[in-house]
C-alpha cells in the first residue's frame, strides 16, 4: 500500500487557493507535502468559467501528482468535486469535510439548499454567475477586520452551473471521512452541517465561522495534522 505523503486542500466557491495559505504553511513547516488545486468554476473572466466537471478534473489532476496517498480537505462547495472524484483515483486515504457539502448521487448544492437560492446569493443578469452579498458577515464573521477585508477583496464570481449540477458518485461511501462542524457558520447553518455529518465516520467541531482557515489556522492545521498522523499510523 502506498505511503500517505500529502495533504490536498480544496477551496470553496468564490475563493482562490490562497485562502489556504496559513494552513498550508503550517503543514509544510512540519514536512507534509501540500497541494492546493485551483478550481476553475470561480474566476475574473466570467465567460470562461468552468463547471462542476471542470472542478472535478482539477482535483483529479492534483491527486495524480501526489507521490503517495493523500488526506483531502474540502471546504464548503469544495466538498462536491472531492466527493465526485476521490474514490475513483486510488490516491485518497482520508476525506475531511470542513463545513463542506457532503452530498450523495443525484444531489446538487442547490438541491441541498432546499432548491431555492439563499437570500445572500446575487445572480448576474445573464444568469451565469453568482456573487455573495455581505461576505463579511456570511463568511468572515469571526475574523479580524483586516483579515476579513483582504479575504473579501479576493473573492471572484462563481459559475452558477457548479451549484446546479448533480453528483454521480459519493467517495465517502468507500473512504474514511471526518466532518468538521463549524458552530458559528453563517453560510451553512450548524443544523445543516449536523445532518450531513451523519454520513461521516467521525465528527469534530470548531467554535468558528465559515472560514476557520483564516480565523483559526492553528486549530485547522492541528486537526489536519492529527487526521494525517492517524491515517498514516
Amino acid at each position: 500500500m502506498s505511503a500517505i505523503t500529502s495533504v490536498v486542500l480544496v477551496h470553496g466557491a468564490w475563493h482562490r487557493p490562497s485562502c489556504w495559505s496559513q494552513v498550508a504553511c503550517r503543514l509544510l513547516d512540519i514536512g507534509i507535502d501540500v497541494r492546493v488545486p485551483d478550481l476553475p468554476s470561480a474566476g475574473p473572466a466570467t465567460g470562461q468559467l468552468g463547471d462542476l466537471a471542470a472542478d472535478v478534473a482539477a482535483v483529479r489532476a492534483a491527486l495524480a501528482e501526489v507521490p503517495g496517498k493523500a488526506v483531502v480537505v474540502a471546504h464548503s462547495y469544495g466538498g462536491l468535486p472531492v466527493t465526485e472524484v476521490a474514490a475513483s483515483t486510488g490516491k485518497v486515504a482520508h476525506l475531511v469535510y470542513l463545513c463542506a457539502f457532503m452530498l450523495g448521487p443525484g444531489e446538487s448544492l442547490l438541491s441541498a439548499a432546499g432548491g431555492q437560492d439563499p437570500p445572500w446569493w446575487i445572480t448576474s443578469a445573464d444568469g451565469r454567475t453568482v456573487t455573495p452579498a455581505d461576505p463579511r458577515d456570511i463568511f468572515y464573521n469571526d475574523c479580524t477586520d483586516e483579515v476579513a477585508a483582504a479575504a473579501e477583496a479576493a473573492l471572484l464570481p462563481q459559475a452558477r452551473a457548479s451549484f446546479t449540477q448533480q453528483l454521480t458518485a459519493a467517495a465517502w461511501k468507500e473512504l474514511p471521512s471526518t466532518y468538521v462542524i463549524c458552530e458559528r457558520d453563517n453560510a451553512i447553518p450548524a443544523f445543516a452541517q449536523e445532518a450531513m455529518s451523519q454520513r461521516a465516520r467521525e465528527v469534530r467541531r470548531l467554535d468558528a465561522g465559515h472560514s476557520p482557515f483564516l480565523s483559526r489556522p492553528d486549530d485547522v492545521a492541528a486537526l489536519v495534522r492529527d487526521v494525517f498522523a492517524r491515517a498514516s499510523g
